[in-house]
């Protein structure tokens, strides 16, 4: 597109506020834009519209942002695509670009990076529009043969120049003849100052450069002469330390060594990515301590009164068996003693078992999920911080649900958080509804914990799920809990909700997919 024509910017979020203001900064910018809250809407208006350039959030109902993406790349491949992401959405992020995506930007939208984003896409499609018009050029008048030949230098000059990975390219005596725009953006260095004058060790330490040279000598990282996806480090113009991962290949002439080719991957935006991961993996293990904190006080209870019974049992049994050998009569009674002895060692071991298997420390692992189980499990923990609050309990929950895709512990964790939520909403007892039950297609299962406590105002509603946002009060919770279950549930591919009136109860509501 020549820069005489107005940038149509066709923006797709489910969030109304979102597209409002992400709008209002695109105009603003000079953009003309076209906003619209889900990809159905904005594959018509891409026909409609004709926008250059898509910008769409990847989480939406209907149709998420990848299939989005698939749609138009299809359908319209010359329009641009930046994906719009959360932090816990890395191998989502990859996955776009691996559909041709230009960019993707992380949610919340900063100006800065979304403007970034924007320049790239806009190269991307001047160049494509440029290669369109040198092919329409070259076949109104010149031979075939000439065409074919410039249509593939100009394409691959365009391929070397738009790829996003840095691409260097050297002689057999290192010197460089290839330096694309993501090379100089990587390193600082324009290419006037490498091409034909640096040497490829120029952009290595020593050490980094000796190791590289024998990897490539090795068949450990793709095979002789070859390397694929080897990390090592760069530096840059400021002689600065940039990360990155590299594949290389010698290139021979002749069966004798002609040069080498190497594709740079800056890490730094990965590595950022890894670190939001572990920062969220530590926030779920610190939220579900916290939990394991009250769930022990409350085991401690639950088990005590089983062990009291055990330990009435079998006193009673010696005191008749000093006075002497037992009758018959009193053998039934020991019998019966034993067996009740036997049931509440049992109860005992099932509660320390699900407590163990709560605060383990485990990777996520996805498996079938049995739900009954799952919620049974949980008021089997939860049952005496129920009787201490004199909270009455009902549970719907089918033995026939069928099961769900996830980790167990996580989803334990989940229920447990709600749970003790509708029991602290609770502080003069009242009444708790655990039910489960698939919608009409029988492909989702929806889980619902409904108390008859204080109910939420109506103002703290749309802040429950945020970190850190609490209404219980100074000392009562730091916030952590309701924002730790809706990244379990949306990591789950499912939803949370909440209905609730002040002095009227709540009730969440959890959809998940069926394995």
């Amino acid at each position: 597109m020549t820069s005489d024509k107005v940038w149509k910017i066709l923006l797709i979020d489910d969030e109304e506020d979102i597209c409002e203001i992400t709008s209002l900064a695109l105009e603003d910018s000079g953009y003309r834009v076209m906003a619209v809250q889900n990809g159905v809407d904005g594959l018509k208006q891409c026909a409609r519209f004709s926008p250059q350039i898509v910008i769409t959030d990847i989480r939406m109902p209907v149709m998420d942002g990848i299939q989005v993406l698939e749609t138009i790349k299809n359908r319209y491949p010359d329009i641009e695509v930046i994906v719009a992401t959360a932090f816990a959405d890395i191998d989502v992020a990859i996955r776009a670009l691996q559909l041709d995506a230009s960019d993707f930007i992380t949610k919340p939208i900063h100006n800065d990076a979304l403007l970034v984003a924007l320049d790239r896409a806009r190269q991307r499609y001047t160049n494509r529009k440029k290669l369109e018009g040198y092919t329409r050029f070259l076949e109104q008048g010149w031979s075939e043969t000439i065409t074919e030949l410039l249509e593939t230098f100009i394409y691959q000059k365009n391929l070397i120049e738009s790829s996003m990975d840095g691409i260097l390219g050297c002689t057999d005596n290192e010197v460089v003849v290839t330096f694309n725009q993501s090379m100089e953006q990587m390193t600082g260095y324009s290419k006037s100052q490498v091409l034909q004058k640096q040497r490829l060790g120029h952009f290595f330490d020593h050490q980094d450069f000796d190791a590289f040279n024998s990897a490539l000598a090795m068949d450990t990282h793709g095979g002789r002469n070859r390397l694929f996806l080897y990390e090592t480090r760069l530096l840059t113009r400021s002689r600065r330390v940039l990360p990155v991962q590299v594949s290389a290949a010698v290139i021979e002439e002749r069966g004798r060594p002609g040069g080498m080719v190497c594709f740079f991957r800056d890490m730094q935006q990965i590595r950022r990515l890894e670190r939001e991961m572990t920062d969220q993996v530590k926030i779920l293990h610190r939220d579900k301590m916290m939990s394991l904190g009250r769930l022990s006080a409350s085991v401690v209870h639950e088990i005590n009164n089983p062990m009291s019974g055990i330990l009435n049992y079998i006193r009673l049994m010696l005191r008749v068996l000093e006075r002497g050998r037992p009758d018959i009569e009193q053998m039934k009674r020991f019998k019966h003693y034993l067996e009740m002895v036997e049931s509440e060692t049992d109860r005992c071991s099932k509660i320390i078992a699900n407590l163990l298997t709560f605060s383990r420390k485990t990777e996520v692992a996805s498996m079938a999920v049995n739900v009954a189980d799952l919620l049974n499990r949980c008021m089997l923990l939860s049952q005496h911080k129920l009787n201490l609050g004199n909270i009455g309990i009902t549970k719907k929950i089918p033995d026939d649900l069928p099961a769900v895709q996830g980790d167990f512990n996580q989803l334990q964790q989940c229920m447990i958080n709600l749970i003790f939520n509708a029991i602290d909403a609770m502080p003069g007892g009242g009444h708790l509804t655990l039910g489960a039950e698939t919608d009409d297609t029988g492909s989702i299962i929806r889980i619902s914990v409904q108390d008859t406590g204080q109910g939420i105002a109506g103002e703290d509603i749309p802040h429950l799920f945020e970190p850190f946002y609490t209404t219980k009060g100074d000392g009562r919770g730091i916030g952590l809990g309701l924002s730790t279950t809706f990244g379990i549930v949306e990591a789950h591919h499912g939803t949370i909700t909440v209905k609730s009136e002040e002095g009227m109860g709540a009730l969440f509501l959890i959809t998940l997919p069926c394995h």
